[in-house]
């Protein structure tokens, strides 16, 4: 089956590298036109020249934009809507993973994850919604991971502010599913992308990136890493007319990993 969201415009949050580099990619190709949002224009860039070469028709904008703030979101919405003409697709992928253990995470770092993880993701569906609601199409998929269902140790801020979006995603689901407005989270675990290779980066050990990887996937069930093209192949499938019977879901794309399903 080839999936297809042929004339869809998607609005991606953290567009720029990793995740949502490789959903641009994929929703491209599958016909959509992508408007890549990120707070760095110079990689923005390099992103957009990626996604062209990989959908040399596609329709691809980038977007410089914090969508932390309510300007950004507001900005970056209304130039992705001029761009694509109607966001059809929402996906809230911007953040990093802030973990310490709890006594040391003060005021500052719970408001700027709550920020950029929580708010960007309810202000930015309080945007999508209305015409999604009215077209009586629409996806959004939060991107969280898999500490939202299983907060570890030392998980804070992050965990708490993934299981909040987890929440998001069930309450958004119930009320814009009569609107044929579907809403799902995708929980990750270990998938290489650009956090990862930072990682690697200030690991002291010098080893190489391929032991990095290999050690790193040994607790994995299917004792790898995940690559971020299988991750945005599940995003897509839910965006797809395939995924149509699919929504107020949270589904681990992590090999297995996470002990809860």
């Amino acid at each position: 089956m080839r999936l297809s969201i042929e004339g869809r415009g998607a609005l991606i949050t953290g567009g720029s590298k990793g995740l949502g580099l490789a959903m641009g990619k994929a929703f491209a190709a599958a016909g959509g036109h992508v408007a890549l949002v990120a707070r760095g224009a110079e990689a923005l860039e390099k992103a957009r020249e990626e996604v062209r070469a990989a959908a040399p028709g596609a329709r691809v904008a980038t977007i410089a934009a914090d969508v932390a703030t309510a300007e950004g979101c507001a900005r970056a919405f209304a130039e992705a809507e001029r761009a694509l003409g109607q966001v059809d697709i929402l996906v809230n992928n911007a953040g990093t993973s802030q973990r310490a253990p709890f006594l040391q995470v003060d005021d500052a770092l719970w408001q700027n994850d709550l920020d950029l993880k929580l708010f960007a993701a309810i202000r930015l569906a309080r945007l999508a919604l209305p015409g999604m609601q009215a077209r009586r199409w629409g996806r959004i998929i939060n991107v969280l991971n898999t500490g939202a269902k299983a907060p570890p140790a030392e998980g804070a801020p992050t965990a708490v502010t993934r299981a909040a979006g987890m929440a998001l995603t069930k309450v958004l689901a119930n009320e814009a599913a009569r609107h044929n407005v579907l809403v799902n989270a995708l929980l990750v675990g270990i998938i290489e992308s650009d956090q990862w290779v930072r990682r690697h980066a200030q690991d002291q050990r010098n080893i190489s990136w391929e032991e990095w990887k290999a050690e790193m996937g040994r607790p994995v069930p299917l004792g790898r890493l995940g690559r971020a093209e299988e991750f945005a192949a599940t995003a897509l499938f839910l965006c797809s007319e395939g995924g149509g019977y699919i929504t107020g879901t949270a589904i681990n794309v992590d090999g297995g990993r996470s002990p809860v399903v």
